[in-house]
């Protein structure tokens, strides 16, 4: 029983190195500005919501078990994270929770938003999902197409990683550090 209890977890150092492997990912500047998100608080919780959601995606998807643990230690590394930049900003203990609540849901919502479009055979789907999610339009944003050509990018480079090997720590070139 004790054995057990004090095992070493290797899905845990794998999927917080995953998780700092997107936020590197969702911080490259050209994703960023006039052709891009807005550089805002907000514009960069999207872009860290949005690879996370691609990557989780794999490993729920291909990643068998450890797969599973891993994208579930991503997630709660990123909840966590977010935890402690509320904090940073002078969010009071009792509004934390509430606020991770609900930006669990919107990861939820969009995660579901992203699969969808992506598995849509209209390429336009995608590029309406990010303007929704990322650019806050109603309608497809102009800047949404070169956004959706990165996300292919991406989706593709895990894809080609597999979800399997991605749960053992091997990275896409496209997101190693």
């Amino acid at each position: 029983m004790w054995r057990n209890w004090f095992r070493r977890r290797p899905e845990k150092a794998i999927g917080k190195a995953l998780y700092l492997a997107l936020v590197q990912a969702a911080r490259q500047p050209a994703l960023y500005g006039e052709a891009g998100v807005p550089d805002t608080l907000e514009g960069r919780l999207e872009l860290i919501l949005l690879h996370t959601a691609l990557a989780i995606r794999i490993l729920r998807r291909d990643g068998g078990e450890a797969g599973r643990a891993v994208s579930q230690i991503a997630f709660d590394t990123m909840f966590e994270d977010f935890d402690i930049a509320m904090r940073e900003l002078g969010v009071g203990d009792s509004g934390v929770g509430k606020k991770v609540r609900f930006m669990a849901e919107g990861f939820y919502g969009r995660s579901q938003s992203y699969a969808s479009a992506l598995d849509d055979a209209d390429p336009a789907a995608l590029e309406l999902a990010l303007s929704r999610n990322l650019l806050a339009a109603d309608s497809v944003d102009p800047r949404a197409a070169a956004l959706a050509r990165y996300v292919r990018t991406v989706v593709a480079a895990l894809d080609e990683t597999g979800g399997v090997a991605l749960a053992q720590g091997e990275l896409p070139a496209l997101l190693a550090p």
